[in-house]
């Protein structure tokens, strides 16, 4: 298998040729759960797009359309090898926030009652929250949750403790953006189907991460955003099994979704995925994503998360060494590493760290819910992807022994 060299990955991304600076010092980029850098394919992919063939998809009878049309097939074909889908089950949205509201309003409203309940659980992300409460409110169903075990993880053991026939819907993520446990997707969408409910997964953090197969998992739907995946802003995917995407009511209507319509309000959708895509796409963030996702399936899945899995584990071993530093998600499995200080608000440690070129995430991540479970107002996340080095690693665990609130940061 090709083994990742991330030193020579970095030739292929702008920010590390320019040499991007903060704070005076090289950065240190270990915020990747919350976006990524973008290859020189990805800027290449969108610029040929704004420079030589801008043109609306579906508006003309003139080649600079019909190369457009093309293009947005060809993409749509490669996100669909790139999980193992159909391509008419994949759908462009603006990411995952939008992906999920989709399913929530065209689904979750259209089908659900008083009488049925969604399950999530404490660890999810507000994009995965919200859009069911927004549900539980429009129908009168139970939002509730499944509980998680002793390190903050969702086990299939403890979805069978609460699933029940009133179970429609199982909102959850592949990967958690803030305790970083891969859940056994495949199990729970095995045990919900048993019960005739459908799983919505949330794939924002584990698709940039590590090999998706969706017919392998048999979730019902799958989201994800480009940006977290090399790719650009404002552009990510649903996928949905074609049955489900037939029964999902669009949650935008416009142009370019409709067959037919009348004076009399009779209208007519075209088939998924165009039934969800109404008005003028992000074209050129298609084409990046494209680009984003030829870019990793060169580098290939498998290698990525192996090299995580490896720099994870390297940097886990030096932090046990800190005797300050407390570790929230010791045992997961993917880059994400949530810690604190001993006695240093985590917004304070964040400062610091920027103070020295690192930059991490501080807060509660948009997952409030799992504040219960942490018992902690804020943390600190570091995450990482497969550019980052053990030498970045290695002066993070350093910047961590010597400093740690904003008069550090401030007197540096």
């Amino acid at each position: 298998m090709k083994k990742i060299d991330p030193y020579l990955i970095r030739d292929d991304f702008p920010m590390f040729k320019n040499k991007v600076m903060m704070q005076g010092k090289p950065l240190i980029f270990l915020d990747n759960a919350s976006t990524t850098f973008k290859p020189y394919a990805v800027e290449k992919a969108v610029n040929a797009y704004l420079q030589y063939e801008t043109a609306n998809s579906h508006r003309g009878d003139y080649d600079l359309c019909y190369n457009v049309d093309v293009k947005i097939d060809e993409a749509r074909a490669t996100l669909a090898k790139f999980i193992n889908a159909e391509k008419r089950e994949i759908v462009f949205t603006s990411g995952t926030s939008m992906s999920i509201n989709l399913i929530a309003y065209g689904y979750g409203t259209k089908y659900l009652t008083k009488d049925d309940e969604i399950l999530i659980t404490q660890a999810e992300h507000a994009s995965n929250v919200l859009p069911w409460f927004k549900v539980g409110e429009m129908t009168g169903c139970k939002i509730n949750y499944i509980p998680l075990n002793e390190d903050g993880k969702l086990v299939p053991e403890n979805l069978r403790k609460v699933i029940s026939k009133k179970t429609k819907i199982i909102a959850v993520a592949h990967v958690t953006n803030v305790l970083g446990f891969i859940v056994d997707i495949k199990e729970i969408t095995k045990i919900a189907h048993q019960y005739g409910a459908i799983v919505v997964c949330d794939g924002a953090q584990s698709v940039p991460h590590m090999p998706t197969d969706v017919k392998d998992l048999d979730v019902d739907f799958l989201s994800f955003s480009g940006h977290k995946m090399v790719g650009p802003t404002g552009i990510g995917v649903l996928y949905g099994k074609y049955g489900l995407l037939e029964k999902t009511a669009p949650f935008m209507t416009g142009g370019g979704m409709n067959a037919k319509f009348d004076m009399c309000g009779d209208v007519t959708y075209l088939q998924p995925p165009s039934k969800f895509e109404a008005g003028t796409q992000n074209i050129e963030g298609i084409y990046g994503l494209k680009a984003a996702t030829d870019y990793l399936m060169s580098l290939g899945m498998e290698n990525i998360r192996r090299y995580e899995d490896e720099l994870r584990t390297y940097a886990i071993e030096k932090l046990k060494k800190n005797e300050r530093v407390i570790l929230y998600n010791e045992k997961a499995e993917s880059g994400i590493i949530t810690f604190n200080i001993k006695g240093v608000f985590a917004q304070d440690e964040a400062t610091y760290l920027n103070s020295q070129g690192i930059a991490c995430r501080s807060g509660q991540h948009c997952a409030k819910v799992l504040l219960d479970y942490l018992g902690e107002v804020a943390t600190v996340r570091a995450s990482l992807y497969f550019y980052n080095t053990k030498e970045d690693i290695d002066a993070f665990v350093s910047a961590l022994e010597k400093g740690g609130d904003f008069l550090d940061a401030y007197f540096a």
